[in-house]
């Protein structure tokens, strides 16, 4: 045990107890510093798994929000809570508000838009415009006419999806080709009636997988509808219409150059003619990405051959639409449609186009093949 020599037996034992009770001592220290080791560990785990499960929480709570489906109201409660603001700031007078929310309650009531945030006859001022331009433009093609919808105090933030259906629906009302499977759909409806309607797809069977992503209610939610709800909603009323997934670039720095050449491919098919000017009786494209949506009304050919599309976006206030109603000479007011191959850089596209009608026996076909949809990919 050590090196101390003991004079006699006694002193030897005492002095070995020593050393026992100390060598006792000592390991039974180090047993409690490892349970404590282990307790301070376990302690920790637990520390960082309720941290973890703290932010999954917020983050689920901050998407829910995001994406309108955190049971804060819709259309009507924003509406109200936005008016309620800009009289508090002193931009809206008392008699205002109550005339506005009078207005708004008619329009929930008949489920028809009010057609404040329209603007029409833009596509027809382009018509004329084109006709006199001659800088670099070489050919450009126009949809069928379509009414411009911005969004409202009611679906800022999250109404662009409804807002470009409203779009496309207005230029198929102009189309008779579409009369009879949008006879009981003669007006523009309301962002709540648009809801109500893509209930109504679902119930009948369309994208069950989608409709289970929305627990399968919009109707009084802020939530946000992409090209997925817009095809089930369009193929629900007899539209055919076709899904296609741009879900890569295709050329260099993350641009999109097959989807301006398959734009320019759905306009021009049936459109060969030599008119510098084509207005078309092609109905606008539905275009998605992640975060936002817009309509495209027409494509640009320059003369050196790059493509520019036309869109119409709802980010856009009626103020601005106007002033292409009044299009000056050098055609600046035309910049806020126009984007170039190198404006469109996001990660994916999806655009949803309109080819038709569908017979009964299409639609129901339809409807099955959606409950396991997928859409076409460009390569």
């Amino acid at each position: 045990m050590c090196s101390l020599t003991c004079t006699n037996i006694q002193i030897l034992e005492e002095h070995v107890d020593l050393h026992l009770e100390e060598q006792n001592f000592s390991e039974g220290g180090n047993m409690r510093d490892l349970e404590l080791a282990q307790q301070l560990q376990t302690e920790e785990d637990e520390r960082q798994r309720s941290e973890e499960e703290k932010r999954e929480r917020e983050e689920f709570k901050k998407l829910q929000r995001q994406y309108g489906l955190d049971n804060s109201g819709g259309f009507k409660q924003q509406f109200l809570k936005n008016m309620e603001r800009e009289v508090d700031r002193g931009r809206m007078q008392p008699f205002e508000y109550h005339k506005r929310k009078a207005d708004m309650m008619e329009s929930l009531a008949s489920g028809i838009d009010d057609g404040r945030t329209k603007t029409s006859g833009v596509i027809e001022a382009l018509c004329k415009y084109y006709q006199s331009e001659n800088k670099d433009v070489r050919r450009v093609w126009l949809s069928a006419g379509v009414d411009h919808f911005h969004s409202s105090l009611g679906d800022r933030g999250w109404g662009c999806g409804y807002r470009n259906f409203q779009m496309l629906l207005s230029s198929l009302l102009q189309n008779s080709f579409y009369n009879d499977c949008l006879r009981d759909t003669t007006l523009i409806p309301s962002i709540p009636k648009i809801q109500s309607m893509i209930e109504d797809a679902w119930r009948e069977g369309f994208d069950p997988h989608g409709a289970s992503h929305f627990n399968n209610r919009l109707h009084g939610s802020k939530a946000w509808i992409g090209a997925c709800e817009i095809y089930s909603l369009l193929t629900s009323l007899r539209i055919k219409c076709q899904i296609i997934d741009f879900h890569k670039p295709t050329g260099p720095m993350g641009t999109h150059p097959r989807l301006f050449e398959w734009i320019l491919h759905y306009y021009s098919a049936d459109n060969e003619g030599g008119a510098k000017v084509v207005c078309t009786s092609k109905p606008p494209i539905y275009l998605q990405h992640q975060g936002h949506s817009r309509t495209v009304v027409g494509i640009e050919e320059k003369k050196n051959k790059s493509l520019c599309l036309l869109l119409f976006d709802p980010g856009c206030s009626s103020q601005q639409m106007q002033k292409l109603l009044k299009q000056n000479s050098d055609g600046s007011g035309l910049r806020l449609l126009q984007k170039f191959v190198g404006n469109l850089k996001e990660k994916q596209y999806q655009i949803v186009a309109v080819d038709g009608v569908l017979s009964l026996e299409e639609k129901a076909a339809r409807c099955r093949a959606s409950q396991v949809l997928t859409s076409e990919k460009i390569p």
